[in-house]
């Protein structure tokens, strides 16, 4: 008996993933092994990143509400040290929000757990 392939099933694996490999650079587009290789890799770089993206932010927050705790006088840890004893609790995604958005505001914050 004669050996049975699905060709439409594998044929249509490899338009899609190929479709996906479009605008990658030499043969990672065109050629089926590398670009299979190229898309798997791409997805756990995507995995990974999507966790050092929230590295990323929490940083980015941290670095701006610093700057504007030191425009009001106080250093960023001092500033986090005082909510906590003063129970705020706003996260710092907010915080950084308020200091680049509504100085005002943050400086009443500040000016609020100063005390």
């Amino acid at each position: 008996m004669p050996r049975s392939v699905n060709h439409v099933a594998s044929r249509a694996k490899r338009k899609r993933i190929l479709k996906l490999t479009r605008g990658y650079f030499g043969a990672r587009k065109n050629v089926w092994t590398v670009a299979k290789n190229t898309w798997e890799k791409g997805l756990t770089y995507a995995y990974r990143d999507r966790r050092n993206k929230k590295r990323a932010f929490r940083s980015l927050w941290i670095q701006r509400i610093n700057a504007a705790a030191r425009i009001n006088g106080m250093s960023y840890s001092q500033l986090m040290g005082a909510l906590s004893k003063a129970g705020i609790e706003i996260n710092r995604k907010v915080l950084a929000d308020l200091a680049m958005n509504n100085p005002e505001a943050f400086k009443a914050i500040v000016e609020k757990v100063a005390k």
